[in-house]
């Protein structure tokens, strides 16, 4: 007999909101619960890839120009959690 699969019940990220300058990363990392749930995969998308970009699976940011995007994490059953980018021009010096 194979065991219950457990859906998501939800999913957070260690982060809601973060800045960046143009050309810098930062790396999501997103926790789905129940921490038994059987299948914790999580894609992540940006609102706008001309201002950040995210790897779809490990959830690295990198800033491409200034301004904002919205990061989302999304679980197999369609729970989300959302950080909000701000990517900044690097200042002149």
């Amino acid at each position: 007999m194979r065991p219950k699969s457990v859906d998501p019940s939800g999913v957070t990220l260690n982060k809601t909101t973060a800045t960046l300058v143009v050309g810098a990363t930062e790396t999501l990392s997103a926790t789905v619960a129940p921490e038994t749930a059987t299948d914790k995969s999580i894609q992540f998308i940006s609102s706008d890839e001309t201002i950040a970009t995210v790897t779809p699976v490990q959830g690295k940011v990198t800033g491409v120009k200034a301004g904002t995007a919205t990061i989302t994490a999304t679980t197999t059953n369609g729970k989300t959690a959302t950080c909000e980018i701000t990517v900044t021009a690097p200042s002149e010096g």
